[in-house]
């Protein structure tokens, strides 16, 4: 069908919000029967337990409006658990990004806050056939359900190479330091044949255009600290210009999740809880392409080359 185009703030977005506040108080009422169970310290695993958890729980609400409510509130209850703090009830009069905010922060949050944490889970809702949103479609191919499916991506998402990479960004500004251990830092780095995180992307050949909106929406925010943000230009500035001179035949440039990065630790997110945030954003565009691939009717089913060694005659 084609593609309708309506103003925010529309019936159907209000209808939709309402959705969104009824599959976030569904999901508080299974959180206090769910969550002593769900394994520590590992956040990540504990929410894949959480979501496996709607399986089995009734409710008249689609699938997809109960997933993307469900991680919203399991992944700001594991973010409390993660800081020594209980969860906190979702408000149903609050949109659907702020109140997600709220229930991670509790403390009083700003309009430049809300703003920001609805730019971030709206840039990373879809991004194409990734990984994860490839790993969805397959498993609902195979009919498996839309909740399987989501989690599928979900598990996709916590590898390293494709959503686990924004933690250990902080993890890299921790070991250099200061601006002056810039270049010694990243040449050592890229000599020795580390991966540098937060550079390079499969599909881009150019700077990752997601990362801009990302940078734009830091300056507004009270917890950003200007050492912090000087120190990553420094290293953002001095790896692209080590990176083009290292490696003239190869595009590698900064990508959204360098500055997921700063923008998380400024809105006051663990990063041990990064990669579920992600997946708070990333699990509408999961859920669109299990139902697009359900509608299909199709298995996916890849054929494979053999390019090992000849087998020889006994």
């Amino acid at each position: 069908p084609a593609a309708v185009s309506r103003p925010l703030g529309s019936e159907a977005d209000r209808v939709a919000e309402t959705e969104f506040a009824r599959a976030r108080i569904e999901a508080w009422a299974l959180l206090p029967s769910l969550l002593p169970h769900a394994p520590a310290p590992d956040v990540n695993e504990a929410l894949r337990f959480l979501l496996s958890s709607l399986a089995a729980a009734d409710s008249d609400l689609p699938e997809a409006v109960r997933l993307c409510g469900a991680v919203a509130v399991f992944a700001a209850a594991l973010i409390r658990r993660e800081t020594g703090q209980p969860p906190l009830a979702p408000d149903p009069c609050r949109a659907h990004s702020a109140d997600f905010l709220h229930m991670c922060r509790g403390a009083a949050v700003t309009a430049a806050e809300i703003a920001a944490i609805d730019a971030y889970l709206t840039t990373v809702a879809e991004h194409g056939m990734n990984a994860s949103s490839y790993a969805a479609r397959v498993i609902a191919s195979t009919r498996a359900g839309l909740i399987w499916a989501a989690i599928g991506g979900f598990c996709a998402l916590t590898g390293p190479l494709h959503g686990g990479a924004p933690g250990p960004v902080l993890d890299m500004l921790d070991r250099i330091g200061t601006a002056d251990r810039a270049e010694p830092w990243l040449s050592e780095a890229i000599e020795q044949g580390e991966r540098l995180m937060g550079f390079g992307h499969r599909i881009y050949r150019t700077r990752d255009p997601r990362a801009d909106i990302l940078k734009a929406q830091l300056a507004g925010l009270p917890h950003a600290a200007e050492s912090r943000a000087a120190l990553a230009e420094q290293v953002e500035s001095t790896a692209l210009r080590i990176l083009s001179a290292r490696y003239p035949d190869r595009s590698l440039d900064t990508n959204v999740e360098f500055y997921t990065a700063l923008l998380l630790d400024a809105l006051q997110i663990p990063r041990a809880a990064f990669t579920a945030v992600f997946a708070v954003g990333r699990m509408a565009g999961w859920t669109a392409h299990a139902l697009e691939q359900e509608r299909t009717g199709r298995l996916i089913r890849p054929a494979s080359r053999y390019i090992g060694p000849v087998p020889v005659a006994a």
